[in-house]
């Protein structure tokens, strides 16, 4: 080992040989704030290499640099996180959300001065996009150089258990990307770390075969070593347990099970099942209380299930059949093209028969990146602000918060960003006046999906059913309860089509006087908007109400 404690000296401390290919020494003359690095003699040649688990670097292509890990985190661990079925995500990107200075990143120190946004919005968890360390100054996080040490232009890590300590004041929840279904693949000193390799692979802590294989280069660790699998199972705990974090997002696991992520079972990789198997028990086992998401999109219930039923074990998973769908739906431009049956596919649809089993959103960091645009910008091209983009993303926005699922959003909704998500492209914070109505939609949204009234609690239960759906009409109605009855059972009533209704007569669950909660023709959310639609529902004797509704607009209803 070798660092500015011994003037950079190759022979004056030696680490010890220990099992499983592991060394390890003490160095007392290490202080706090110390670069190094270790000097590898092997067969291959030698080499100076990076801690493979350095928690801070100098940069990417720097130096590892000795941390003190202790940190006061006061009474931190009290905090918990919400019920998996109250949760509201919010996703974001350290380095755009709130950039400061626009030739540096934001951190997450400028990220923090933001956390009374998120309060008040009323999200209780916020999703951080990958926080290793990465090559360069601007990156979305996922071409990890250095897995345990947090990005130097972020702050480093005393800045993000900072972020994370003051999150948990606030009631905020913090989950973290992590990427393991490759590395890198520059500044990524990991690449033939002992200088070992086969077919010009990657060497010890990657696969050097076909298995090797990704989009983002061929450098998919081995899940067959013991070593690889700990070094990842370490990772993830170190999230969890040094850093307070609340909770995981695996991203892409399809590439972890499978070469291609294709579903060809010649191309499985069966100790990358086995890896996330095995990691996901000890997570659970050890904290049952926070939640581990999977990126997987491939729409199984294998992956949310138990690995005692042979399931991966994840708690929820991105559910690419919502996403995709709803917004295909919210983009058509013909009314008469409109399919609400997809809508109702979409909006019932669950992973092993439990509501929670999967997050559910219109935008996130892949589907408003590389090309792809943002919902308003997607509905009308060039007027993402205009009336039509507005209220179709508004109708998406009240799906996202009334059908079962653990609703996620992405940085920018509420305040109508029209851009494509790009790392070089810091959120307009001036829109946060200009859009102050559309801010207070989603406010509104999320406070009824967290129950803080008490009347709405049906949004936080397991079961849904479709009470009326008129294709012709383009309007769907759907019921959210847990246990039934007053301040439980929520009616939504969603109209598709450019086209007032009157009166539409829906059979309701029970009889009684409905109140309507939120109508997002409001003109408290748009001085365009109208206020049509009922303020209350009475039903007859057999359940039956007529109901008025604006123009793509939606209700949401619940027993006085």
């Amino acid at each position: 080992m070798t660092g500015s404690f011994d003037n950079w000296s190759k022979t004056t401390y030696r680490l010890r040989h220990e099992a499983n290919g592991y060394f390890g020494g003490n160095i007392l003359i290490a202080k706090t704030g110390d670069e190094y690095r270790f000097y590898l003699k092997t067969p291959f040649g030698n080499f100076l290499r990076n801690d493979p688990y350095a928690k801070a670097m100098t940069h990417s292509l720097g130096n590892s640099i000795v941390q003190d890990q202790n940190f006061d985190w006061g009474n931190d661990e009290r905090f918990k996180i919400a019920n998996w079925n109250e949760l509201v995500i919010y996703e974001l990107h350290i380095g755009t959300f709130n950039r400061k200075q626009k030739d540096r990143p934001g951190d997450l120190y400028s990220t923090t001065e933001k956390l009374d946004y998120l309060k008040d919005l009323g999200i209780n968890a916020v999703e951080l996009m990958p926080v290793t360390e990465f090559p360069g100054d601007l990156s979305w996080g996922y071409n990890p150089a250095h897995p345990f040490a947090v990005e130097s232009h972020y702050g480093g890590a005393i800045a993000l258990k900072r972020f994370i300590k003051a999150a948990h004041e606030k009631g905020i929840a913090v989950l973290i990307d992590v990427v393991y279904n490759h590395f890198g693949p520059s500044d990524l000193d990991l690449w033939q770390f002992d200088g070992w390799s086969q077919n010009k692979g990657g060497g010890i802590y990657f696969y050097n075969d076909r298995r090797a294989q990704t989009p983002w280069g061929h450098t998919r660790p081995d899940y067959g070593r013991p070593e690889v699998r700990q070094f990842l199972r370490d990772n993830a705990l170190m999230w969890l347990e040094e850093f307070h974090a609340d909770g995981l997002r695996l991203d892409m696991t399809a590439y972890i099970r499978n070469i291609y992520a294709d579903g060809n079972a010649q191309n499985d990789i069966p100790e990358g099942h086995a890896a996330m198997k095995w990691m996901n028990q000890e997570l659970n086992q050890r904290h049952p209380h926070k939640i581990v998401i999977a990126e997987d999109m491939h729409q199984l219930d294998y992956v949310t299930e138990q690995t005692t039923r042979g399931g991966l074990g994840f708690d929820s998973q991105w559910d690419a059949k919502f996403v995709h769908n709803i917004r295909a739906i919210l983009i058509q431009p013909h009314d008469e093209h409109r399919n609400l049956l997809v809508a109702e596919q979409a909006i019932l649809h669950k992973y092993n028969n439990d509501a929670f089993r999967r997050v559910i959103y219109t935008e996130s960091h892949d589907e408003v990146a590389n090309g792809k645009a943002r919902l308003p910008e997607d509905i009308s091209p060039g007027k993402a602000d205009s009336w039509f983009s507005k209220k179709k993303a508004a109708l998406g926005m009240i799906i996202v918060m009334t059908a079962p699922g653990i609703p996620m959003i992405f940085q920018g909704q509420p305040i109508l960003e029209d851009k494509w998500f790009c790392d070089t492209d810091p959120l307009d914070w001036n829109r946060l006046i200009e859009f102050k109505g559309n801010v207070k939609l989603y406010q509104d949204l999320i406070r009824l999906r967290r129950n803080w009234y008490n009347h709405t609690k049906g949004l936080c239960g397991h079961h849904t059913q479709t009470l009326y759906l008129n294709q012709q009409q383009g309007v769907l109605a759907y019921h959210r309860w847990e246990n039934g009855g007053k301040q439980d059972s929520t009616v939504i009533v969603l109209n598709f089509k450019h086209q007032t209704h009157q009166q539409i007569t829906i059979k309701f669950p029970m009889t009684g006087t409905w109140q309507t909660r939120f109508n997002s023709d409001s003109k408290i959310y748009d001085s365009a908007y109208t206020n049509f639609g009922v303020t209350h529902a009475i039903t007859n004797a057999e359940g039956w109400a007529n109901l008025s509704v604006a123009p793509y607009s939606g209700l949401i209803l619940s027993l006085d």
